[in-house]
Parts: C-alpha cells; sequence; structure tokens
C-alpha cells in the first residue's frame, strides 16, 4: 500500500493577480472587476485593448464603484466567482469628493 501525501505549500501553484478597475457593486458581499490588457494583434501588429470582467468577493475591504483594486485567484466561492479583492491600490476620485462637505448656499 502507498500512502498519499499532502501537498506542501511550496508545491501548491501560485495564485494568479490581476489589476482592474471596480465597475459595480450591486450585489451583496461581491463587485465586479473589470481587467484590461493590450494585445498585439497577430497579422498586422495593432495593438488593441482587450477587456474580460471578473465577480469578485469583497467581504472586508469594501471597495466602491470606480477603485483600482488587485484581485488574486481562490477556490470556487459560487458559480461565476473565483477571485477575491486583496487590495484596493487607489481609491477612485469620485468617492473623495464626495465625502467632502458640501459648501452651503449663501442667502
Amino acid at each position: 500500500m502507498s500512502e498519499t501525501t499532502p501537498a506542501l505549500p511550496a508545491q501548491r501553484k501560485r495564485r494568479t493577480k490581476k489589476v482592474g478597475t471596480v465597475v459595480s457593486t450591486k450585489m451583496e458581499k461581491t463587485v465586479v472587476v473589470e481587467v484590461t490588457r493590450t494585445v498585439r494583434e497577430a497579422r498586422y501588429g495593432r495593438y488593441m485593448k482587450q477587456s474580460k470582467k471578473f465577480l469578485a468577493d469583497d467581504r472586508v475591504l469594501g471597495a466602491r464603484l470606480g477603485d483600482i483594486v488587485e484581485i488574486e485567484e481562490t477556490r470556487p466561492l459560487s458559480a461565476r466567482k473565483r477571485w477575491r479583492v486583496r487590495a484596493i491600490v487607489k481609491r477612485s476620485a469620485q468617492h473623495v469628493r464626495a465625502a467632502a462637505p458640501a459648501a452651503a448656499p449663501g442667502n
């Protein structure tokens, strides 16, 4: 009989990380992150933008619309959710302005 040895952390596959923009926060604990990359077209050599949307789990950090976030691959959390928000790289400017107190109209 042969015994199976557990996989050591050093032997595990590295988790993929991507950086993208939050485009939707309408779900509970989930954000939609759009990742854009530049790809060289094979025939003419022209560079084109390609984008893809990923559902990412966001229970702790509270990412908001327009934020630039880093996501990492994880085990399947639901039918389409296989990513987790790892860090908020940059907060969106629209939320920074909204947090500032508005000046009262002078009458």
